[in-house]
């Protein structure tokens, strides 16, 4: 296979993984796969999740095509494919467990629009504790965040966290 017809195999594995990340996370993760994804909706205790199984889980075809494609001489693109799909799991883990949920310390703060938009989406992700009720399931692309709050808005806030200084104001007063 031709280096250049890998690279778009590559790349277009990549952009495809985003497309299946938002199937999973929409249609399995927030459907009957809960069981694990509750855990990442909730606080963390400790170093690991329930939720962290999925990346075990979505590896093993990464893993497959390239032990396939390298070792066992099946279609080189395979190789391609399973390196596509590895890298979208690296990109995810940098961009949704360290930069977002900054689960190894860290003290990046995000200047772009994009970067910024992305995490904003995320955060109104898991401003809903429950399976249903939630918005933006993708992750390298979000809608804005004025659609995001709309639709929060129009589905009535339910199963919306309150934040703690809304909780705050709300609070009887003592004395």
């Amino acid at each position: 296979m031709h280096w250049a017809s890998g690279i778009l195999l590559f790349v277009g594995t990549v952009i495809a993984m985003e497309a299946f990340a938002y199937v999973a996370h929409r249609w399995i993760m927030h459907g009957p796969g809960w069981f694990l994804h509750a855990s990442h909706h909730r606080p963390r205790s400790g170093n690991w999740e329930l939720n962290d199984l999925y990346a075990a889980i979505f590896a093993v075809p990464s893993f497959v095509l390239l032990l396939g494609g390298v070792q066992l001489g099946w279609w080189p693109g395979f190789t391609w494919i399973g390196a596509g799909i590895a890298a979208y799991g690296a990109i995810y883990f940098g961009f949704h467990d360290v930069i977002v949920h900054k689960r190894l310390n860290h003290r990046y703060l995000p200047k772009s629009r994009y970067m910024k938009r992305i995490i904003s989406a995320h955060r109104m992700h898991h401003a809903v504790e429950t399976k249903h009720g939630t918005v933006s399931f993708g992750f390298l692309w979000a809608p804005r965040p004025e659609r995001l709050k709309a639709q929060l808005k129009r589905q009535g806030r339910a199963g919306v966290r309150a934040p703690a200084a809304r909780e705050a104001e709300h609070a009887e007063p003592t004395a």
